[in-house]
């Protein structure tokens, strides 16, 4: 018996992936037979093949038997049966990346046409376009792409368990690479033994909840894994593109950027403070200082390159005989004594900034520390152009270009930091300075603004002794404080942008300007300047409605557009997906957010003023995820024009960029994406469609009242989501610092939207990504009739906005299961309140169901998509054991069974729904 992949059919093109899954299997089985016993291992493959025969035959009988296995299961058989089938997930997730490696490299090496996403294909199309090379120079010129990892409590791996995870995929990315002798092979194999084995033998989840520091920590190591590597990389490969295709002098200034989030967003978590954000800070230059003296102590072990033998250039000269190197039998070698100058000017920066970096050697202890990264890069320049000079065209193009190219993306801070908090306290704390005895809040909008502005204008510094504020004002007055020292420290662009969060007013924006003002992150005087760019948030279906209007507003005040002219005359606006999905459903909050982008396309473009939209995006379906490359492309015309920033959230960021290959390629299609959107839209296209947006605005109409009649006006419907789900259970998780709710209390409305979102994925209903649409689809065919059936399947086929929507709504369905999402709503005692809520959910899933092939002409879920169809048939009969043992282990736990191993086994079901799932949250 092996503990393998279920059988399925499967192509050619996937049988190397079938063969990884069975030899991950077969080393899981062996270690599970191994560690726990023989019986132990006969449980989990009895429950293995009635999961699968169950899946294969949907016979009811075969239901029946794994019901009963798994219901006689101890607390402690269950435990060992939810580990064994949650590290199965893990192991097949392995194999299916390294297969998605596999498959990109063989179609590369295959000569193949380039696929959608990549930046060959992306570039072949501006080459066929002919737009020029200063077409393409001022998009390069002025593009930023900014993809922004944030800390929410949806990744539940431990580093522990990804490290040792990512040791597996590289012992078996070997054995696809490298041809092994049988010797080998068997130490290949003994060495996959042994890291399933520390695996199988580390705690999965963790005791202690995690706290901001911690999230730091872990954030930062995507930048180990990818980021710091591959990012160099990425741009050297595409100018060796446009060098080839389009023209050898077009430049690539730094238009691709990982931002961060960790340690600077605020809002509803307590435990983010001045000091955690300055920490953040300090982690980050660490690390990039930590990347440059590692990469400079190599090259110069490197680069032993003698001027006997090369002519090396004058500037070379005068840099190494600066050299605090002293060594004769270096005396020869420029090159070495040159980078061994970088290397102590680098530490001596280091240590000026705070940094103890102690594991590489000291050199040049007096050695002056650089200003500025702009300074470390013209040394490295003075290397590059000398190698150039003598014919060294390889080394100049190395390594060490790779190295100029990180210091000029991440200089010495390596990320920009966003910080974010909310509207209301930053009202607070304006308030306060203001000195009005709490009389501010209440004034109308035209007032706050002419307070504001009066404020804003006169200069005056109204910050006074931190003590005479409340607890909240201070706190916010600390993190101003602390930002301006970060500026002084590290430079601007370690921390860019302050983030508003619930923007619904002209006057949230002036009233942070004033606060910056405090501490001089605003500048007074004849021509203003603003050190950090002011970014309103608008994430309820109201604010979207109501964003163009306010943008209008603020364009319309003089002394803000002058504070814009001190930041390029670039306004960034974010768009929360998660919030207005939870406010207003899965059709209404794609389709106002589609509208908010048109109307301020429109509103920037009467001011003058360049739009940069921030796409706040979570890991679901439900929370905006689904393919970058779609979503961009699917954008209103005139919203990307060269810019996007979006957030990468839960345990997308180590899906995407733990794998490097992987990381790469992610981030190549959000470049390609951008670029396409640009260059290739048909501006103007998309708002030729007034029948499609009629359409839209009453399916979105249609689908809102159907959404807000579930969620929010169903008697009893909070308390069916908070005993269906596992929404209380996962508030006990150690995965996140911030809280689970904005504040205390069962309303739907105060829960954020990540464990909204969370829940419904763990119970396999995954309402947020579909509701709404089957019954907004069937009353407007009613109403058409089948005229408009046939207006919908061509909006599908024309417009891809749509055709996005409803594939990522595709993918979302193919993870529900109505059958287990009833065995939770049995969790609900109350059989009226139960049947009434579960059945309305039902039929609108059926309804969704039959609208969906209606609309498409698919016959099945994921036609379109046959890899992905095939994983998840793969992974299902893995994951539907897992729901049956935690609602069985729900209802001992809330019947009053205080069991630790019980809870743990809770727990532990969570964290594998989510790892087979892949992105729950």
């Amino acid at each position: 018996m092996n503990f393998t992949a279920a059988a399925t059919d499967i192509s050619s093109k996937d049988l190397p992936l079938r063969e990884d899954v069975r030899l991950l299997g077969r080393i899981l089985g062996e270690t599970l037979r191994e560690q726990e016993g023989e019986a132990s291992y006969t449980l989990i493959e009895n429950v293995r093949r009635a999961a699968v025969r169950f899946r294969k035959t949907q016979d009811d009988r075969d239901r029946v038997e794994l019901e009963k296995t798994l219901d006689a299961l101890s607390p402690s058989e269950a435990l060992v049966v939810v580990r064994a089938f949650s590290y199965f997930s893990q192991l097949s997730n392995i194999a299916e990346d390294l297969h998605h490696n596999r498959r990109h490299r063989a179609h590369l090496q295959s000569g193949s046409p380039p696929k959608d996403g990549s930046l060959l294909l992306a570039l072949e199309r501006i080459e066929e376009k002919q737009l020029g090379k200063e077409t393409l120079q001022a998009f390069l010129d002025s593009a930023l792409i900014s993809p922004v990892l944030t800390a929410h409590p949806t990744e539940v791996q431990r580093k522990s368990i990804l490290d040792c995870q990512l040791i597996i995929s590289g012992l078996l990315s070997d054995r696809d690479r490298i041809a092994m002798t049988p010797d080998e092979l068997a130490e290949n194999e003994e060495a996959l033994h042994r890291f399933v084995l520390i695996l199988w033998q580390t705690r999965m989840l963790r005791t202690a909840k995690l706290t901001v520091a911690d999230e730091i920590k872990n954030g930062l190591e995507f930048y180990r894994y990818t980021f710091l590597n591959e990012i160099p990389k990425i741009y050297a490969a595409l100018e060796k593109q446009l060098e080839a295709r389009i023209d050898k002098d077009i430049k690539v200034p730094p238009l691709l950027r990982v931002g961060s989030w960790i340690g600077g967003d605020r809002d509803g978590n307590p435990f983010v403070t001045h000091d955690v954000m300055d920490y953040a800070v300090q982690q980050h230059s660490a690390l990039v200082f930590e990347h440059y003296l590692s990469e400079t102590h190599l090259l110069g072990r490197r680069l032993s390159l003698t001027d006997r033998l090369v002519d090396v250039s004058d500037d070379l000269r005068t840099l190494s005989d600066a050299s605090p190197d002293r060594a004769t039998s270096r005396t020869d070698e420029p090159y070495r004594r040159a980078l061994i100058l970088i290397y102590s000017r680098l530490s001596a920066t280091a240590k000026h900034l705070g940094h103890e970096i102690s594991h590489l050697p000291p050199v040049g202890k007096n050695a002056r520390p650089y200003a500025a990264a702009h300074e470390f890069i013209a040394d490295l320049d003075v290397l590059i152009d000398s190698l150039f000079k003598h014919g060294a065209v390889y080394l100049a193009r190395g390594r060490l270009a790779n190295l100029r190219r990180a210091a000029e993306v991440f200089g010495f801070h390596l990320a920009p930091l966003d910080m974010r908090q909310h509207s209301a306290i930053l009202e607070q704390t304006v308030s306060e300075l203001l000195g009005t005895d709490g009389t501010y809040p209440a004034l109308a909008e035209t007032e706050k603004r002419k307070v504001l502005l009066a404020a804003l204008q006169a200069g005056k510094i109204l910050l006074g002794d931190l003590a005479k504020y409340s607890e909240a004002a201070q706190s916010e007055l600390r993190i101003m404080q602390t930002a301006a020292n970060i500026h002084r420290r590290f430079g601007r662009a370690a921390l860019p942008n302050h983030i508003i969060s619930k923007t619904d007013a002209v006057s949230d924006m002036l009233e942070l300007a004033l606060m910056m003002q405090q501490v001089s992150l605003l500048e007074s005087g004849a021509t203003p300047t603003l050190h950090i760019n002011i970014i309103p948030l608008f994430e309820t279906i109201e604010d979207l409605r109501g964003c163009g209007p306010i943008m209008d507003e603020l364009f319309s005040i003089p002394y803000y557009r002058e504070l814009l002219k001190s930041r390029g005359n670039t306004q960034e606006v974010m768009l929360g997906y998660s919030d207005s999905n939870k406010d207003g459903g899965y059709l209404t909050a794609n389709w106002e957010l589609y509208k908010a982008e048109l109307v301020l396309v429109q509103v920037f473009a009467k001011h003058g003023v360049e739009l940069r939209l921030f796409h706040g995006r979570g890991g679901t379906v439900g929370r905006g995820g689904g393919p970058s490359y779609d979503a961009i492309l699917a954008q209103p015309p005139g919203s990307v024009n060269g810019q996007i920033r979006i957030t990468e959230q839960g345990e997308v960021i180590s899906s995407k960029y733990s794998n490097p290959e992987i990381g790469r390629r992610n981030l190549e299609t959000l470049i390609a994406a951008t670029m396409e959107a640009t260059l290739l839209h048909q501006h103007g296209a998309d708002s030729a469609m007034p029948e499609y947006h009629r359409i839209m605005e009453e399916l979105s109409l249609n689908a809102f009242a159907a959404y807000r009649k579930l969620v929010y006006e169903t008697p009893g419907f909070t308390e069916y989501f908070f005993t269906a789900t596992p929404i209380r259970e996962i508030a006990e998780l150690n995965i996140g610092s911030r809280p689970s709710a904005r504040k205390a209390s069962n309303m739907i409305e105060d829960l954020r939207a990540i464990p909204w979102v969370f829940s419904w994925g763990l119970n396999r209903t995954l309402l947020p990504g579909w509701f709404g649409f089957g019954s907004a689809v069937k009353q407007f065919i009613a109403k058409e009739g089948k005229t408009g059936l046939a207006q919908l399947q061509t909006m599908y086929q024309n417009w891809a906005f749509f055709r996005g929507l409803m594939s990522n709504m595709d993918m979302v369905l193919s993870k529900t299961d109505m059958g287990i999402a009833a065995s939770y709503s049995e969790l609900v005692t109350d059989v009226e309140m139960r049947e009434r809520i579960f059945g309305a959910i039902n039929t609108e899933w059926e309804d969704t169901m039959g609208m969906l092939f209606a609309v498409t002409g698919n016959t099945s879920l994921l036609q379109d998509n046959p890899a992905f169809a095939r994983s998840l048939l793969t992974r299902t009969p893995y994951i539907d054991p897992l729901n049956h043992l935690q609602v069985a282990l729900l209802l001992r736990h809330r019947a009053g069974d205080d069991d630790i191993l019980v809870k743990r086994a809770i727990h532990l079901t969570i964290n594998g729904i989510a790892t087979g799932l892949r992105n729950s949250g």
